[in-house]
């Protein structure tokens, strides 16, 4: 019985070696967690509000299940002090990926994936005023902050240790709960994102127990269609990452996200970022 248990748990851990690459920060692979696993994952964000200079925390809690080898799903929730004072929940989201397409080859395979996402928040949207001045938020998301739905594709080369990730999606804004989309604001948008995932440790694999120490670095980018002309930016934001992964199981992200260029209007351009995840394999019965 010893025996089987360290075979299951070094094939676990050859597979975690083998993809821990891919698990980007701040995008999503086409690759998907194990069959029957359960990630419990909590994200914590800092940023600086640029309309009145505050300090702002959102916090992230989530759950994904993977359904089997093809589906995985996420249900999320939001709370943040970003736009009112004190800290309060935001709403929630259900993001599922399904991977179509995966081509094996030794050190190295290819995958493809589509994703669709929907959101539901209750915030309200800006502009805000402060110090007289008045302020546009044009850079509307569902990651706590907006309403909508979003959908599409992901393709993701390994190459050895090195990891290329890259996504296009289209995203639609809804009202939010209480709150219309002010007139003149885009409510489509289109999502880009450029990711490459080194795994720098460990050296040599000899156990699942070593802990895992990767570095990334992603663009990731938007342009809003329609709209009025002040609406209708785009921006290319840099984020630096790196992870680590113990005993094959639990993992810890730290990333900072800054903008490269744009014309976009925004109310956060700086961004830090800390993550803890837990997964737990095999937890639900196979059929």
């Amino acid at each position: 019985m010893k025996r089987i248990l360290f075979t299951v748990m070094a094939l676990l851990g050859l597979t975690g070696i083998a993809s821990a690459q891919e698990l980007y920060v701040n995008s999503e692979p086409a690759s998907n967690m194990p069959a029957r696993s359960l990630g419990i994952r909590l994200t914590g964000k800092g940023m600086r509000m640029d309309y009145d200079g505050s300090n702002a925390i959102r916090v992230e809690p989530e759950v994904m299940i993977g359904i089997n080898k093809k589906l995985m799903v996420h249900v999320a929730g939001y709370g943040s002090n970003m736009m009112q004072s004190g800290f309060r929940m935001e709403g929630g989201s259900v993001y599922a990926k399904y991977r179509f397409l995966s081509q094996d080859q030794q050190h190295s395979h290819f995958r493809m994936a589509a994703y669709v996402k929907g959101a539901i928040i209750d915030n309200p949207f800006m502009p805000a005023t402060s110090n007289h001045q008045s302020y546009m938020n044009y850079d509307l998301d569902l990651d706590g902050n907006n309403s909508g739905l979003a959908g599409g594709l992901i393709a993701t080369q390994l190459l050895h240790k090195l990891a290329l990730s890259t996504t296009v999606g289209y995203t639609r804004y809804l009202n939010n709960v209480h709150h219309n989309i002010p007139d003149g604001f885009s409510s489509n948008a289109v999502n880009y994102s450029l990711s490459a995932g080194y795994l720098l440790l460990p050296v040599k694999y000899k156990n699942y127990k070593q802990t895992n120490m990767n570095l990334y670095v992603e663009l990731l980018g938007k342009t809003n269609a329609g709209g009025a002309e002040l609406a209708r930016g785009n921006y290319l934001d840099v984020a630096p990452a790196i992870q680590f992964i113990f005993n094959s199981t639990t993992r810890l992200d730290l990333s900072y996200r800054t903008q490269l260029a744009g014309n976009m209007e925004r109310n956060v351009y700086n961004s830090f970022l800390v993550r803890v995840e837990h997964n737990i394999f095999n937890v639900f019965k196979k059929k």
